[in-house]
């Protein structure tokens, strides 16, 4: 697969990096014609990006204005939330859990087959905020994780228990995250991100940038939200997100120079204030 197939195959994943680079916390709209722009830079057809956008409104992520004969797209208040969410993992939670405090969440629940989708969106949920299954009904995630919060906005509080421990013998600590959690498939995550990005050059079939930037943000942010955020303590020392979060931070902050100055050719924005 090319690598403008795998951009192809993923232009929301795409157009929500590229909102928190160039819209989030600036008050403004983006001309739709700047955004197929940006995106043909990626292989993303003009086709796909015009479908993702009217998705994304529907979806009530986007809102269109209009100002003469051309479309804009500005923040909704939830799209904002979403995009902070992503904010913090790449630049807060980041890639290793370096303050662990030796505790565990653990959630137990139990739905009935008539309530199968209710339970495929809380184990959907959970696995989102780095929960693994231990067995059959309960899962469980290092640190504290407001577990409950998952639980009322599911509507499914009087069905799940939620509590905090730590390991006791013969429990292993280190056992528990190799048992729960597919280590090898995440450090092999890390390994293709760093073969991809640690290079004099990265990515030299894109024209620019900007288009790396908008790259390395959507591989960067994938990466990190699949990862469940174990304790650096209960890794190997050579764990492989340590160096692809150095490769990351670097990368990152080299094109938010590069990258700026061809956004300012190529990116048209107006205040939100001046949407209609």
């Amino acid at each position: 697969m090319t690598h403008d197939d795998t951009a192809s195959a993923r232009p929301q994943s795409l157009m929500l990096n590229f909102l928190g680079l160039y819209l989030l916390g600036r008050d403004t709209a983006v001309y739709s014609g700047s955004v197929i722009d940006v995106f043909a830079r990626v292989g993303v057809s003009e086709e796909a990006v015009r479908s993702t956008l009217t998705r994304m409104v529907s979806r009530g992520l986007l809102e269109r204005h209009k100002q003469g004969r051309r479309v804009y797209f500005g923040l909704t208040t939830h799209a904002t939330g979403v995009l902070r969410d992503g904010e913090r993992r790449v630049w807060q939670t980041g890639a290793v859990n370096r303050d662990w405090d030796g505790n565990w969440t653990l959630v137990g629940f139990s739905l009935p087959d008539t309530r199968r989708g209710d339970r495929h969106d809380l184990r959907s949920q959970l696995i989102w905020a780095g929960f693994g299954l231990l067995q059959n009904g309960l899962w469980i995630a290092p640190g504290i994780r407001d577990a409950a919060a998952i639980a009322d906005r599911l509507e499914l509080s009087d069905n799940v228990t939620v509590f905090t421990a730590q390991h006791a013998k013969p429990t292993d600590s280190a056992d528990l995250v190799h048992r729960v959690f597919d280590t090898e498939t995440i450090a092999e995550r890390y390994r293709s991100f760093i073969a991809r990005w640690d290079t004099e050059h990265p990515l030299p079939e894109l024209p620019d940038d900007l288009a790396r930037q908008l790259i390395l943000h959507s591989d960067w942010l994938q990466l990190v939200r699949q990862d469940p955020h174990l304790p650096a303590e209960l890794l190997t020392p050579d764990w492989p997100a340590i160096h692809a979060e150095k490769v990351f931070q670097v990368l990152a902050h080299r094109y938010l120079e590069t990258a700026a100055v061809i956004a300012d050719e190529v990116i048209e924005v107006i205040p939100a204030a001046q949407a209609s």
